[in-house]
């Protein structure tokens, strides 16, 4: 296995700054959508990830597709490297210009495109988020179901094959999306996919971009699936006495086939965190948050037959939230989970894992996780959307202290280890960035790395994609 990325810094890289004439260019097409200010720029160098923040040189504000492709051909001939910018949600270090360069920000590409409800399927920019979508389709009797939690914009969804707590009943991103446009690194347009259901022709290019984590091209403009709104939606908590209860429970209701939409596990920290973040009053014990979708009968049996293996298992005090705002307001603290984690330790960074695992050997993984981060010491919650085998325990370090990170970095490595050993992933959904470029070697091996790097030569033989991330070329 390859050693954790070390604490004290990031991998050297040159940096390849802008040089005067090309910033000249940028300011005389885009005027005050471009900025060179330190604030700016120190934004769109941060994201969630312990990583201290890297600026690029520049950001520039895009509103369209041809704005973009006028920043890469700029970017193509002064070698200069170009990082896509969402909202910054990434917890992996996807947004820093390690390299200089221009962060292109493309929340301002946040235009709905085309509806077509009898196709059920939407074309959107790749600055709309999740929540603005659907807020704007809600009269078609339509939703676009992929949640990771934040409200990302589609385009990083995409970039980054995002999934959430959605995922075990729709999907993730990478079975969603239909088509795309994307700026190549020469500055080109390029439209991939369509929206018919299924094709054959060529090389999927669409599945190819989706999760190369902008290091192939820009995308600007995402089309994907729509589902019809369920009929009825029952949302349920339980409590277990331990978190391997809860997961057992998880696996056995898979195995049954039971249509469960959403099956998200928190441990008794995190259940405190939220339950002071949001002024709830759950019990703090670990807990499953699931919720049914269908008609009204089969939401009611598939809650009625859950909570009959919830029992075997210790399962108790069942709660039903069966009214939106109810329902809402559980949502809403599981979306809050991380935030609320962080408030744990006020000025505290994080060191996430997502290791994604099969549903039979889930138990064993987070168990054995669990009792090393509390053998260590060290402060943690966990979080998980088990229903597919993915969990995050995030591990919360002072970031003056150098040795709280090496420690977590050390326990995430152990747990990469053992999901690696049971045929699991290292990232089930956040993606490889910077964090996890040696564990990616790890999982693929070096001639599939080498293959991916064959890629990116080929689509980006200057490197000015996001460059450093996933792997160094």
């Amino acid at each position: 296995m390859n050693a954790p990325l070390s604490s004290h810094a990031l991998p050297h890289f040159e940096r390849r700054s802008v040089p005067k004439v090309m910033l000249e260019r940028l300011m005389a097409r885009f005027a005050d959508r471009c900025s060179i200010s330190r604030s700016v720029c120190e934004q769109h160098g941060r994201d969630e990830s312990p990583f201290e923040v890297t600026p690029p040189d520049a950001v520039v504000f895009a509103e369209s597709t041809e704005d973009v492709a006028f920043v890469v051909k700029l970017a193509s001939e002064y070698l200069v490297p170009v990082i896509p910018f969402g909202v910054g949600s990434s917890l992996e270090g996807h947004l820093l210009a390690v390299q200089g360069g221009v962060s292109i920000d493309l929340s301002r590409m946040n235009r709905i495109v085309a509806v077509h409800p009898e196709d059920l399927t939407v074309t959107v920019q790749a600055g709309v988020t999740r929540t603005q979508l659907n807020r704007e389709i809600k009269d078609t009797g339509l939703f676009f179901p992929i949640d990771p939690g934040a409200d990302a914009t589609l385009g990083g969804m995409a970039a980054t094959r995002a999934s959430g707590t959605n995922a075990v009943r729709y999907g993730t991103m990478r079975e969603n999306v239909l088509a795309l446009t994307v700026v190549t690194a020469n500055g080109d347009i390029v439209r991939t996919g369509t929206r018919a259901r299924k094709s054959s022709a060529g090389y999927d290019l669409t599945r190819l971009l989706v999760g190369s984590e902008g290091t192939l091209g820009v995308m600007t403009e995402v089309t994907v699936r729509l589902y019809p709104l369920p009929e009825a939606v029952l949302a349920a908590v339980c409590h277990f006495p331990d978190v391997g209860a809860a997961v057992n429970t998880t696996i056995q209701l898979i195995q049954l086939g039971i249509p469960i939409a959403r099956c998200e596990l928190l441990d008794a920290n995190a259940v405190r965190a939220v339950n002071a973040h949001d002024k709830l009053s759950l019990l703090e014990q670990p807990m499953l948050l699931m919720e049914f979708h269908g008609s009204p009968a089969s939401v009611k049996e598939q809650a009625e037959a859950v909570q009959d293996i919830a029992r075997e298992f210790g399962g108790e005090q069942f709660q039903w939230a069966t009214t939106p705002e109810e329902r809402t307001r559980l949502w809403t603290a599981r979306h809050h989970a991380y935030f609320a984690g962080m408030q744990i330790r006020p000025g505290c960074r994080t060191v996430t894992t997502d290791t994604c695992v099969p549903i039979s050997r889930l138990a064993e993984c987070v168990t054995a996780a669990l009792d090393e981060a509390k053998r260590a010491g060290i402060t943690h919650y966990t979080v998980g959307h088990v229903g597919d085998g993915n969990f995050h325990v995030a591990y919360l370090i002072d970031p003056a202290i150098p040795s709280e990170r090496e420690m977590a970095e050390a326990l995430n490595h152990t747990l990469v280890h053992r999901a690696l050993r049971l045929q699991g992933t290292c990232t089930g959904e956040h993606g490889v960035g910077l964090h996890k470029q040696g564990f990616l070697v790890d999982e693929a091996g070096e001639m599939a790395v080498e293959m991916m790097r064959t890629i990116k030569r080929a689509l980006d033989p200057k490197n000015i994609m996001n460059p450093g991330k996933i792997f160094t070329l």
